[in-house]
Parts: structure tokens; C-alpha cells; sequence
């Protein structure tokens, strides 16, 4: 697509080169003079569309514009025009004019800007034949208005899709065709402008509706565009005088009419009553006034067809045709859009869509209203989310399967369920594990074994139900039976252990201890035989010590007072001592008694 783009694109400078050559060097160029303006300066009035909403008749209600689907006759030519001469004013006068019925207009008419895309934005204008000619049309008029000082295109301008010129609200009679081919004239707002849910594929702006709803509308739309003054005088004789006047409504089939006639301002041709009431009898339903005057051209197969009213220069014994804006132009059949949005080919005007879409554009998917919540939509049909199945991915994964087209097999075991989307498994009561294959650990129970068994003695109970009088079987009651040899082994092993930490801590034999016994009670035997020995020795002494057997209790002071005593006493004890020796020792045994009578203490 990018080739031909480029191609027309190239056409397109090179027509305006030869059209500025052709300006630069030909001596027959329109001066013009004839013009038919609305507004004397500006365009357009300064009320806000909620102003014409409340002007209206109320027959209307709220809405300022009318809408009727477009006709699509793919058997018919793409239009047919006729020229014809008509009386008029009780045939005081004749008009000479055009009229085009087109078959098809959403296929095949569109805006055009002067000179081609971009031509608005340098404010260009070019002849209606030139663009033309150069779109491939079959049939040309002019359209919009424009300002006659800088050229620039005035009112909304939207040509094959592409937003060219928004007017910012501005409340003149528009016509525009919305991309599922509904025709619409009237009035429109902002929003209505810039709808996006059904946008203007062609929009174009005049002024003054001249027929609403199969009625004439022309007071109504003086009073909702204003009657302000203009070059050729006030709105009211913009509207009253005889001018060359272009036109373009719809009938009652939705084939759309392009309407032209010849004239020049205040000489010859009609005035817009006279445009409403013949577009009236020939059942026309909604129409609108476009740029008239010396503006009013009309082209059939690249040539001019109708006769200027502007006086060429510099030899004003010619008429030539003015240089214009945006151009209405009826073209062999085309698709909207051109590459069928990608999904199809455009054959005759129309999109052959490809498998898995549908629509005039092949721009809507065919399952796109058909599939579930659960599921995308594309061209291959509804592609199911994982965990979904059918045809429109409404029904859940069979059980025991999950995952992308359920062709995933679930691996849950003792009853436990399966996530159809990510296969994890659902375990019942007594049961868990990735797949439910654990029963519960014993002294737990229920679901996710969270629940602590209540049974005396710390018992274990039934994993399912919790309850204390429970039987187990198979691997329960193994596990039980191992866990109590377990429990028991290791019990013994305990008890081993601890004879074998007691048998190795030092202790006597039996042989040892016999051996210290006997030793002891032999000790033992000799003290006595020696206690009894020395008490049997004891009596020959004690007889002849008599002093021995009795003590007196003798004051300190008396010792030493009496010094020739102590003297005496100790050679005495001293002659003693060589007897004693022996039994100092036991000196202590002596009972201790008090002094007999008559001795001195």
C-alpha cells in the first residue's frame, strides 16, 4: 500500500506545479467577481448549538439533525447524472443544471480537499475539475465555503476518514456520512462532531437547510444561523436572490443527490426557495445549500460541464471557472477503508473478509459477541482461558482434567478435586499432600488435617470424623503396629543402656569384700583383746600408786604460794616420771571423783 500512496502523492505535487505554471501563464483566469457570500464578515454565527436546539420547532424535540441509512445498490452504476432546463418562476426564466443520483455514497462519494490532502492546511485552492481529475471522479461539484481573502476551508471538513478541519461549533446546515454509512443533515454539536463510537468518514459544511424531513426548512434555518449581512447583502436576500446555486440531499431509498445549477448572481438561475421546492417534487427528504455563486461548478469525467459566471481576465469576453475549496466527488466504488483494515480484499467497492471476520470494513472478529467472559476472541474463533471448553468457552473442564484446552490429567487420589485451571488438587477430610495421597498424620483429623484428635490418653482417633472409637486397617494399622515395635525397641534399648552405665561405675567384688570384713572384725577382736589386757595390768598399779586413783581439785594459788611444796614436788615427779611414762597415755581414763574426808584439798 505504501507504492500507490506515494504514487498519488507525487501526482498530487505534480498537478499543483503545473497548476501554478498554469496560473503563472495562462491569460484566461477567473476574476472572481461573483460572489455569494452569507456573512459579511466571518462564518457562521456566534450562538451556541443549544441556541438552535430551543429555537427549533418543537415537533423536533431536542434533536437538531436528521439521519437516514445510505442505500448500497452493488448491481447499479456508481451514479448517474442527467442535465436538465427547467422553467421556473411560471416560466418567466429557464435553469440550466445537473442532477446525480449516486447508488452507493458510502462507497463512493467523498470530500475532497482543493488540490488534494493538505490542501486546507496551506490554505490552497484549486479548480473542481483539477481535483478531480486528479481523485479519479467520476462526477465533481463544489462544496464547502471558503474565506475569499487568505483561501482557507471554512466549517467542519473530514475527507475519507481523515479530520481535516473541526469549525469549534460553529452552527451551520452540515452533511456528513458516518462510517456505517448513515446519512446525516442538520445541525450538529460538538460531541456530535466528534463522536467516536461512529465517526464521520465525510462531513462537509454549508449554509441554510433547505429541506427537513421531506419539508422546507429555510425560515427555521434563517432563524438558527442568523440573519446577518454579507458581501451580496443581508442573510435574508443571500437566501431570496437568483444566484448559481449547488446543492446535495438524500431521496427516500438513501441514494444521495447531488443537485447544480448554472446562473450568476442576480441575472439568472434560482433562489433557494426555488432549490427547496424542485428537490422537494423530484422526493428529495433532507437537503442542504452549499457554496453558490461564481463558485458553482460542476464536472463530469474530468471536464467542466457547466458554464462559469466569473469573467476571465484579462479578456472578459470569457468565462472561467474559480479556482474553489473542497470539492464533493463521486468515485468508482472504494472500500472504507481502502485495505479492508488489513482483513480482506476489496473487490468492486466492497471488502471480501477473510476466514474468522466480518463487516463492511472486515474490521469485526466473527466470534466477537460469541465468546464467553472466559475466553479471547480471533480470527481462528474463541480461544478458551485455562480450566474452559466448547465452542464459546462456557463450560468448566470435565472433572479430572484442567489446564489449556483441558487436556491435562489431574492426578488427585483418595476422592480429592481438581482446579480445572491449574490442577491443584482439593483434598477431602483425613486426607493432604500435593495430591491427597497422606492420610493424616495420627492425633489429627478433617479437613487439611487441622483439627487435634480429643481422645483420652492422647489416643489417636479416626481421620476423617476425629471420633476416639476408631479401627484402623491396612496401612494405618501397620503404621500403628510398627510404631509400637518402634516404641518398644527403643524402650529396651533405653533400659540397656542404663544397666550398662551402672555396670560401669567402679565397685567392689564379693571376695574383696568378704576380705574386708574379716580384716575389720579381726581389728576389731585384737582392740578388745588389748582393751581387756590393759584393765587386767591396771589393778597391780593402782594399788601401788594409790594417789593415782583419785584427783583433788587444787587451787592455782595455793601451788604457788607454797614454793618448798613445789619444789619438793617436782624432784618427786621427776623421780616419778621413769613409772609413768608408760601410762601417760591412758591418764585420761582415770575417773575423776571428790576428795575423801579428812585429806587435805
Amino acid at each position: 500500500m505504501a507504492a500507490p500512496s506515494g504514487k498519488r502523492q507525487l501526482v498530487w505535487v505534480v498537478l499543483r506545479l503545473w497548476v501554478w505554471l498554469s496560473d503563472a501563464g495562462n491569460s484566461r483566469a477567473s476574476v472572481s467577481d461573483d460572489l455569494l457570500l452569507p456573512y459579511a464578515s466571518g462564518h457562521g454565527p456566534s450562538h451556541s448549538h443549544r441556541h438552535v436546539r430551543d429555537c427549533q420547532p418543537v415537533v423536533h424535540g431536542n434533536v437538531t439533525h436528521e439521519t437516514w441509512p445510505a442505500s448500497n445498490h452493488t448491481g447499479l452504476p456508481a451514479a448517474e447524472s442527467s442535465v436538465f432546463v427547467w422553467d421556473v418562476a411560471g416560466g418567466s426564466r429557464k435553469v440550466y443544471g445537473h442532477m446525480t443520483v449516486v447508488h452507493d455514497p458510502l462507497r463512493t462519494v467523498s470530500v475532497l480537499e482543493p488540490g488534494g490532502p493538505g490542501g486546507c492546511g496551506m490554505n490552497y485552492r484549486a479548480l473542481v475539475e483539477e481535483t478531480a481529475r486528479a481523485a479519479g471522479c467520476l462526477y465533481a461539484q463544489n462544496a464547502g465555503f471558503f474565506n475569499t481573502r487568505s483561501g482557507g476551508c471554512l466549517g467542519n471538513v473530514v475527507s475519507d476518514g481523515r479530520v481535516v478541519r473541526d469549525s469549534g461549533g460553529v452552527q451551520n446546515a452540515q452533511f456528513g456520512i458516518r462510517r456505517d454509512g448513515t446519512l446525516v443533515f442538520g445541525y450538529l454539536s460538538e460531541d456530535d462532531v466528534q463522536d467516536k463510537t461512529n465517526p464521520f468518514v465525510q462531513l462537509v459544511s454549508g449554509v441554510v437547510w433547505l429541506l427537513r424531513d421531506g419539508q422546507v426548512y429555510i425560515n427555521e434555518s434563517i432563524e438558527a444561523e442568523c440573519d446577518k449581512t454579507q458581501e451580496t447583502g443581508t442573510f435574508r436576500h443571500f437566501v431570496d436572490v437568483v444566484s448559481a446555486r449547488t446543492a446535495v440531499g438524500h431521496d427516500a431509498e438513501g441514494k444521495l443527490i447531488l443537485f447544480h445549477i448554472d446562473g450568476k448572481t442576480d441575472q439568472r438561475g434560482m433562489n433557494l426557495w426555488e432549490v427547496a421546492e424542485s428537490l422537494k417534487k423530484y422526493g428529495v427528504i433532507n437537503a442542504i445549500n452549499l457554496d453558490g455563486g461564481g463558485s458553482s461548478t460542476y464536472v463530469n469525467n474530468g471536464s467542466l460541464a457547466s458554464y462559469p459566471s466569473d469573467p476571465c481576465k484579462p479578456d472578459d469576453r470569457w468565462f472561467c471557472a474559480r479556482p474553489v475549496s473542497t470539492v464533493l466527488c463521486v468515485h468508482p466504488r472504494r472500500c472504507q477503508p481502502a485495505d479492508c483494515s488489513g482483513h480482506g480484499e476489496c473487490v468492486d467497492g466492497r471488502c471480501r473478509c477473510q476466514a474468522g471476520w466480518r463487516g463492511a470494513a472486515c474490521d469485526a472478529l466473527l466470534c466477537q459477541h460469541a465468546c464467553s467472559n472466559h475466553s479471547v476472541c480471533t480470527a481462528d474463533g474463541c480461544v478458551c482461558d485455562a480450566g474452559w471448553r466448547g465452542r464459546n468457552c462456557s463450560q468448566v473442564c470435565l472433572p479430572g482434567f484442567y489446564g489449556d484446552g483441558c487436556n491435562q490429567t489431574c492426578a488427585c487420589a483418595n476422592g480429592g478435586t481438581c482446579d480445572p485451571v491449574h490442577g491443584r488438587c482439593t483434598c477431602p477430610p483425613g486426607f493432604h499432600g500435593n495430591t491427597c495421597e497422606q492420610v493424616c498424620p495420627l492425633g489429627f483429623y478433617g479437613l487439611s488435617c487441622a483439627h487435634e484428635c480429643q481422645c483420652d490418653h492422647r489416643c489417636p482417633c479416626d481421620p476423617v470424623t476425629g471420633s476416639c472409637n476408631a479401627s484402623f486397617q491396612g496401612e494405618t494399622n501397620y503404621t500403628l503396629h510398627r510404631a509400637g515395635h518402634c516404641l518398644a525397641r527403643q524402650m529396651f534399648t533405653e533400659w540397656r543402656e542404663e544397666e550398662e552405665a551402672h555396670r560401669g561405675q567402679p565397685h567392689l567384688a564379693e571376695t574383696t569384700w568378704l576380705t574386708i570384713t574379716v580384716t575389720l572384725a579381726f581389728l576389731l577382736l585384737i582392740s578388745v583383746v588389748g582393751h581387756l589386757m590393759l584393765l587386767c595390768r591396771g589393778s597391780p598399779v593402782l594399788a601401788h600408786f594409790p594417789e593415782r586413783r583419785e584427783y583433788s581439785y587444787v587451787p592455782l594459788t595455793d601451788i604457788n604460794g607454797d614454793a618448798a611444796n613445789t619444789g619438793a614436788d617436782s624432784k618427786r615427779s621427776q623421780s616419778r616420771k621413769g613409772d609413768f611414762d608408760l601410762d601417760d597415755s591412758d591418764s585420761q581414763d582415770e575417773v575423776w571423783s571428790q576428795p575423801r574426808s579428812g585429806r587435805p584439798s
